[in-house]
């Protein structure tokens, strides 16, 4: 006996056997049930979603010999010729071959004449919108108003290339893509019940180079039977598509930002040596860095891929979320670059030393543009006791204060000729005054502060210094958020006691507090072990201190935009207005 191929094999034979399309199957049940049938179906998607085999089944269930319904007995002469492809009043019409008006104009000629054996004669018309401009003008008439034994079952991959009028004549079905899930279970089913042996990952490998398609996965699913020699196992699926194995890029990541050029073509070259298609390994890339920003700013997510999430948290608290961002940018542009380049390694190579290049320098400080003059005298930087530290501090704001309000000043006597033609009445005078006295009551506007890191003893460490420790530890992504909504409580020995409140329990995990601990650890030069405790809402956390400082400067701001003399001058001879929600303080807190 000849094989046949599992998509054949396994196609349904009943609405229930249908994997997805619930929101097709629902109606097209109902409809049969109810006996509210339409005359013209136009079933539309991608390939391999289901569109013949629902019309398939549709036509089945309304010629069954037990009567019309959304279950038809599949035992019947109709329904045994109509899975065999032989029932004679299902007439399946491949449009693509059949384009012209002298094929459809045959068609409406037998529709005319009743069924032969069943009750309604189906036209099953696939790649619908092939047929030409003339074969659908003729076919509108028929497609309105057909012999009530007429049914037609119309199928397409693009139905933007139907006319309105036809349309506008069916029932429209959205066919959806099925998910990856939907297509590793089917092949489960199919493969327990062929007693083939497989890998789970090799399912979800094969699901999702499917991309939505069940056929295409089924197809897929046969080559890598064949391929495997009777079994489907991970390693032969990686092999045969040219994919790697989750988490297999990460050794990239991770050697782009220890900014290691070496490191970063030795990973190169070992994953060269699988032979994969380096589009994949970008968009696998690409999905890596998806998941890694997904940990930073969403750390409820859950991740269905459970052994690989600890390899991923730790380079969510490395990895600075900027820096995602870039590198997900420059993978998607690599992938898309990759055509034009000489050859797919060296564009591979290309666009991870395009990251390398790009990525920020941790700490480096950006000089000032030179065409902008300075507005003050400039201060020597020199290395101080800690005595001498603040008095120099203290006279470095006082110059730097002075200077700016004087350039303030300086620049608000440069009014528009129209707010001085408006304002006439004021004069000249008097608005100088109110400049020198605002110059003398303003409030010092804050300096760019040099942040030295402190030398903290472990026995002097107290709740005061948390904030400054998580920055100086370097904590961010998900564990640096659980560091900022803990409160530090004191410390034992060696382990720090923080309290979390309940809103915040979902940010406490094992990985999360191991990854503090080794920071914490670095940064003080002992080992440190962290206890989380569980506490109201009474406790006040860096995250509280942060928010709180925000909304004082968000405040300030606001006030002294309100007070501001030129802004008042403007609001009065001008009519202007404050756009609600425009006022943001300045990146210096000024």
């Amino acid at each position: 006996m000849s094989y046949q191929v599992l998509a054949r094999k396994w196609r349904p034979r009943r609405f229930a056997e249908l994997v997805g399309q619930e929101h097709v199957v629902r109606a097209l049940s109902n409809a049969l049930d109810s006996g509210r049938m339409h005359h013209a179906f136009l079933f539309t998607g991608t390939r391999g979603v289901g569109k013949t085999t629902i019309a398939r089944i549709f036509a089945k269930s309304l010629n069954c010999d037990k009567g019309t319904s959304s279950q038809p007995c599949g035992e019947c002469s109709a329904c045994i010729d109509i899975d065999a492809g032989r029932f004679i009043d299902l007439l399946e019409i491949d449009a693509a071959s059949n384009t012209g008006v002298d094929n459809v104009r045959e068609l409406i000629e037998n529709a005319q004449y009743s069924a032969s054996r069943g009750r309604f004669k189906v036209y099953l018309i696939d790649e619908v919108h092939m047929l030409s401009k003339s074969a659908f003008n003729a076919l509108l008439k028929t497609l309105e108003e057909p012999p009530a034994h007429v049914k037609f079952l119309l199928a397409t991959t693009d139905p933007q290339k139907l006319p309105v009028t036809v349309l506008s004549r069916c029932l429209k079905f959205n066919l959806k893509r099925l998910l990856p899930e939907q297509i590793s279970g089917q092949m489960r089913l199919i493969l327990d019940a062929e007693k083939i042996a497989y890998e789970t990952a090799a399912l979800s490998e094969l699901a999702r180079a499917a991309d939505g398609s069940l056929r295409d996965g089924l197809s897929l699913l046969d080559q890598t039977i064949a391929y495997g020699g009777g079994a489907v196992r991970a390693s032969e699926v990686r092999a045969m598509l040219g994919t790697l194995e989750s988490g297999e890029v990460l050794g990239l990541l991770r050697a782009i930002q220890s900014a290691d050029g070496n490191a970063l073509l030795a990973e190169v070259n070992r994953l060269a040596e699988f032979s994969p298609d380096f589009g994949i390994v970008l968009d696998e890339l690409a999905g890596a860095l998806h998941r890694i920003q997904l940990r930073q700013l969403v750390p409820e997510y859950v991740e269905a891929d459970v052994d690989v999430v600890p390899e991923f948290d730790a380079l969510a608290s490395t990895i600075s979320a900027e820096e995602v961002q870039l590198f997900y940018q420059l993978a998607i542009n690599g992938r898309r670059d990759l055509p034009l380049a000489p050859t797919a390694r060296a564009g591979f190579e290309m666009a991870l030393l395009r990251m390398l290049a790009f990525k920020p320098v941790t700490g480096a400080v950006a000089a000032a543009p030179s065409i902008i003059p300075p507005r003050g005298p400039v201060l020597p930087i020199a290395t101080k006791s800690a005595a001498e530290v603040a008095p120099s501090r203290a006279s470095a704001t006082n110059h730097s204060n002075a200077a700016s309000t004087a350039a303030i000043a300086a620049n608000r006597f440069e009014s528009p000729p129209v707010l001085q033609q408006r304002a006439g009445g004021v004069a000249e005078s008097s608005r100088a005054a109110s400049y020198e006295n605002e110059a003398a009551t303003a409030p010092p506007i804050a300096a760019v502060a040099v942040t030295v890191a402190p030398s903290i003893a472990l026995a002097d460490l107290t709740a005061n210094d948390w904030p400054a420790l998580i920055e100086s530890a370097g904590l961010r992504g998900p564990a640096g958020q659980l560091a900022q909504h803990a409160a530090m409580l004191g410390l034992e020995s060696d382990t720090l006691r923080l309290a979390l409140k309940a809103a915040h329990q979902h940010l406490n995990s094992p990985t999360l507090v191991t990854l503090i601990e080794q920071k914490l650890s670095t940064a003080l030069g002992t080992t440190i072990k962290v206890r989380i405790e569980r506490a109201g809402d009474n406790i006040e956390t860096p995250a509280d201190q942060s928010a709180r400082a925000k909304s004082a400067q968000q405040q300030a701001a606001e006030t002294g935009m309100n007070t501001d003399p030129v802004v008042q001058a403007l609001m009065q001879s001008l009519g202007a207005r404050i756009v609600p929600n425009s006022i943001k303080p300045l990146e210096n807190g000024s």
